[in-house]
C-alpha cells in the first residue's frame, strides 16, 4: 500500500490520536479547545498534536508533521490565540487572531486552512509535498 492511498491507515491513526488527545488531562490541554476542534469535521480529519498546552494539526500522520495549519494556544488570563506556524526560520510566528472562546478559535483556524487542505494522509510532510 502506498502512502496517501485511499486504503491507507491514516483515518485510523487520526481517530486513535484524537481519542488520546480527548482523554488528555486538562492540566496539559484545555478540553474546550480540544472538543471545539474535534466537533469541526475539517479539523477532526487532521492529525492532532499537543505541545506545551497548545493544540496543533497536521495534514500527515508522521514526523516531520506539516506546519501549515494554524495552532490554538491558551492565552494567559483566558481565551485563545491562533498562530500561523509556517513562518520562515528566524522570524516570529504570525498571530492569526485572538478569541474569547474555543469555538471562535476553531473558526479562525478553519478560516486560515491552507488551500486544498483535506484529511491527513499517511506519511510525513516531505511525502505530502512530493509531486
Amino acid at each position: 500500500m502506498t502512502r496517501g492511498s485511499p486504503a491507507s491507515q491514516a483515518p485510523e491513526a487520526v481517530a486513535i490520536t484524537w481519542r488520546k488527545v480527548r482523554e488528555t488531562s486538562d492540566e496539559l490541554i484545555d478540553p474546550a479547545a480540544v472538543e471545539a476542534a474535534y466537533a469541526h469535521p475539517l479539523l477532526r480529519a487532521l492529525f492532532p498534536l499537543i505541545s506545551h498546552g497548545s493544540l496543533h494539526f497536521s495534514r500527515c500522520t508522521a514526523f516531520p508533521w506539516t506546519n501549515d495549519v494554524p495552532a490554538v494556544y491558551p492565552r494567559s488570563g483566558g481565551g485563545f490565540r491562533v498562530v500561523r506556524m509556517n513562518e520562515p526560520v528566524g522570524s516570529s510566528r504570525q498571530t492569526v487572531g485572538d478569541a474569547d472562546s474555543a469555538e471562535e478559535a476553531v473558526a479562525l483556524v478553519v478560516a486560515h486552512l491552507p488551500p486544498g487542505c483535506g484529511p491527513a494522509v499517511d506519511g510525513t510532510a516531505d511525502d505530502l509535498h512530493q509531486p
